[in-house]
């Protein structure tokens, strides 16, 4: 089974390598063109005639000026497409690092070990990308906090029907909707609430299990984001409801450590007293 984990680690090794060297290029990319638009608004300046030249001095000033506006407009396009392949490049290493986390807690679950021990996944790409040169400043994605994030066209309606078939009981069609949610829009500031809600409609078809697993999804792509204490709570609550009672303590014990004054830290610790944790 540790092979095949290794295994699984190794095929991704490509892509993550490949993305920390794509997220490279672009900020070379990106400060190349902060470079370029200077010189060429110098150039620009330089080209400007006063009107004390002939014509044809003028003549030949405007047709440079109209190659220096083609060029400049050429320029914002590139940029442009700079900032959407960075963007798309940055979601999905959102997504690849909460599928990692499900492999994460699939491999301990089937050895049979402690899943409250699993700590926060590293990002898809780790340190590496760290010493990439800095790029010239732009609008930075918001927290995982809400749903701030900029959105795709139609996420906002995917994830409302999917919510709405959840609160109309279709649970089936609720944990399906949530989870081709995931696998259309990844990275989304959405993922967390989707993969949460996922397990509530799992829980109440009684997949426990596959609850559970959703649950962890959720708390490992947002641990410190606005549902991230009831993503933890529903993960001890459900390692409780598969006999994993050991297992199911310490995970309730860290959602009073980690979210003090919480509606779910004072669940987690009734839950706990049920299951006659110490």
């Amino acid at each position: 089974m540790r092979f095949a984990f290794i295994f699984a680690v190794v095929l991704g090794a490509v892509p993550l390598a490949a993305t920390a060297q794509d997220a490279q290029t672009l900020a070379d990319i990106r400060q190349e063109l902060t470079v370029l638009n200077t010189e060429m608004t110098k150039l620009k300046r330089e080209l400007s005639t006063t009107g004390t030249a002939g014509a044809d001095s003028q003549l030949a000033a405007g047709s440079v000026l109209d190659r220096v506006a083609t060029m400049e407009s050429e320029l914002a396009r590139v940029t442009a497409k700079t900032e959407e392949l960075e963007y798309r490049i940055n979601r999905i290493v959102d997504d690849g690092t909460r599928r990692i986390a499900d492999l994460e807690f699939r491999l301990v679950e089937l050895e049979g070990g402690d899943i409250s021990a699993l700590g926060e996944t590293q990002t898809l790409g780790g340190e590496g990308q760290a010493s990439a040169p800095a790029p010239t400043p732009a609008p930075e994605p918001a927290p995982q906090t809400g749903t701030t994030q900029q959105l795709a066209v139609g996420e906002q309606d995917d994830f409302a029907r999917a919510q709405e078939a959840l609160a109309s009981g279709d649970f089936r069609t609720a944990a399906d909707q949530f989870a081709a949610f995931n696998q259309t829009y990844p990275g989304s500031p959405l993922a967390a609430d989707a993969d949460l809600r996922r397990g509530d409609a799992l829980r109440e078809m009684g997949d426990t299990r596959e609850a559970a697993r959703a649950y962890l999804a959720s708390f490992g792509t947002a641990p410190t984001g606005e549902n991230a204490p009831e993503a933890l709570f529903r993960l001890g609550a459900a390692l409780g409801a598969l006999g994993q009672t050991e297992e199911a303590c310490v995970t309730l014990g860290e959602v009073p450590g980690r979210f003090p004054g919480t509606p779910f830290a004072d669940q987690a610790l009734a839950e706990r007293q049920l299951l006659g944790c110490s």
